[in-house]
């Protein structure tokens, strides 16, 4: 590993093409200088400096030299930051997992405070659907889930706190035929026609879908954003964030029909393993306990259509 002072001995030959201005821009005596270059030449066992020519010029292996111990030194530099960043509590890295259903727009925030803590802790933000949100969890995909549906399942170190609570509406175009039906809608009738669904995405768990009949068809789609496009679009029947579609609803795009079975309000979770606590977690975890934000997450934004 070259020191600080070698690689700006590199560099500055490789940029003036000379051992007197390069000794000028180090600030030191000619001779220095090149007592330096074949003492480093001597080390390497190489020739690192042609000397051949009006210009001094790195050499082949001397341009290797320099461009690689440069970047070694810009690496120590970040693992000495890394280290101390570790040392003082701060994580390397820290894994978001959202259920799909909240938006990311809800996040954006709260990322520019995280920002600004300068804590160099790297953010990965992802998001899973329904069962796959609690998975990733369980299987180390996260450091920290938010908004997770369904009661916490049994995990080592599991530690949890409510969001709050989601209230849902069960939604037709005013098209569909079930929009002109008999209220409140039965389990046969709906049961009848096909059912938009944002598909699990949990990998080894049983997967889960709401409000489903035995034997009714399904449309599955990837998004719940793209659930309210197929619902509005007459493509499906099914239940909906009552907040995320209330301008659909107010406009007639979309039409709440009352049911023998009303689904019960969702509570969405904020989920971490107790065994992995660094002072980003913390602060994180500060911020989703915080009312006015845990609101806006659930509330979420309302649709509007693209």
């Amino acid at each position: 590993m070259l020191s600080a002072d070698e690689i700006a001995l590199l560099e500055a030959i490789r940029d003036t093409g000379s051992l007197n201005r390069a000794a000028v821009r180090l600030d030191k005596a000619p001779s220095t200088v090149s007592h330096a270059a074949r003492q480093l030449e001597a080390r390497y066992d190489a020739l690192l400096f042609d000397r051949r020519r009006y210009r001094l010029q790195l050499t082949p292996a001397g341009q290797l030299l320099a461009r690689e111990a440069a970047r070694l030194a810009v690496d120590m530099a970040r693992l000495t930051q890394r280290v101390k960043q570790i040392a003082g509590g701060w994580e390397d890295r820290l894994w978001l997992v959202t259920d799909e259903v909240l938006e990311f727009q809800t996040l954006l925030p709260v990322i520019r405070a995280f920002d600004g803590l300068a804590s160099g802790v790297s953010l990965r933000i992802t998001h899973e659907v329904l069962g796959g949100t609690w998975e990733a969890l369980r299987d180390g995909r996260a450091d920290l889930v938010i908004g997770a549906t369904n009661e916490p399942p049994v995990i080592p170190d599991l530690q949890w706190f409510e969001l709050g609570v989601m209230e849902w509406a069960f939604c037709v175009a005013p098209r569909h035929p079930l929009a002109k039906g008999e209220e409140p809608l039965s389990q046969a009738v709906i049961a009848a026609h096909r059912a938009v669904v944002v598909a699990d995405t949990a990998r080894r768990i049983d997967v889960r879908g709401y409000g489903l009949q035995g034997g009714q068809p399904t449309l599955a789609v990837p998004s719940m954003q793209a659930k309210i496009l197929a619902q509005r679009d007459g493509l499906g029947i099914g239940w909906l964030p009552r907040q995320r579609v209330a301008g659909l609803l107010a406009s007639g795009a979309l039409r709440e029909m009352r049911t023998e079975q009303p689904r019960e309000p969702n509570t969405l979770y904020v989920a971490w393993r107790g065994s992995h606590r660094g002072k980003a977690l913390d602060w994180w975890l500060t911020q989703l306990r915080r009312s006015r934000l845990a609101r806006a997450l659930v509330q979420g934004i309302d649709f509007v259509a693209p």
